[in-house]
């Protein structure tokens, strides 16, 4: 992997075993088991990607529900370990794949955010410095000690957003995060999101089913379709074809 690059992709493949029949209880499953009568279909839901993502790029990755998208991210982000292929990543990582994921929804607003700096390796000294900052971005000081369960989706988006561009990282991986919220948010969002690349020349990976965000922030696009590389390439190409396609 050369210093040009910050992400390498190298023939992943990502194959699951899907139960082929309804098992209602764990008794059920373990009689199954004994007897030999658990019957599994294979799912692929990735078949041999590859790819390679400069330092300070925005890359965008495409494709209908079921493509793949979300599965390649967690692959890059070692949520998921592939089945094949290597993954080479050369940096730190701030990933935004699941909306509230790191956070307890029983706690509010303010312990979620030395909960999700924790997750993130974050001391807790770190957090108390950036809270203010965190608050600030958000919007959220008027529900910061309300419990999470009573957050709207875009609330959560908005201390997610939040918390995991409190630093500048290496990569920020972003799943369909600003579709989540109002359009000013949203424009705030893509406002920090060019900010950390003039800045600091972060790599940004964003998955959106928005046409428009992905032509607007992306210098490249990988479509995928039922887990296959449909397209890679420069996103105006990629896009016109996406498009006319669908």
């Amino acid at each position: 992997m050369t210093q040009d690059y910050i992400i390498e992709i190298d023939n992943v493949s990502m194959i699951f075993n899907l139960s082929s029949e309804k098992i209602d209880n764990i008794k059920e499953y373990f009689l199954k088991f004994i007897k030999g009568q658990l019957f599994f279909e294979r799912f692929i839901a990735l078949d041999n990607i590859s790819f390679k993502v400069k330092r300070g790029e925005v890359f965008g990755i495409v494709g209908l529900n079921g493509a793949g998208k979300s599965t390649l991210l967690k692959i890059i982000a070692g949520v998921l370990k592939p089945t094949t292929g290597k993954v080479y990543v050369n940096g730190s990582m701030a990933p935004l794949i699941e909306l509230g994921a790191g956070f307890n929804f029983d706690l509010t607003g303010r312990e979620n955010i030395f909960l999700n700096g924790a997750v993130l390796g974050y001391s807790r000294a770190f957090m108390n410095e950036k809270f203010d900052d965190i608050l600030k971005f958000s919007e959220l000081e008027d529900f910061i000690d309300v419990p999470l369960k009573n957050y709207s989706s875009g609330m959560i988006a908005r201390l997610a957003f939040s918390i995991a561009t409190v630093v500048n990282p290496d990569i920020l991986i972003v799943d369909e995060t600003l579709a989540v919220g109002d359009y000013k948010f949203q424009e705030k969002c893509k406002n920090r999101i060019e900010e950390l690349l003039t800045t600091t020349g972060t790599t940004v990976l964003l998955v959106s089913h928005s046409s428009n965000q992905i032509e607007e922030l992306c210098d490249r696009v990988l479509w995928l379709e039922k887990g296959k590389m449909k397209m890679l390439g420069n996103v105006k190409d990629v896009m016109n074809q996406y498009n006319s396609y669908y």
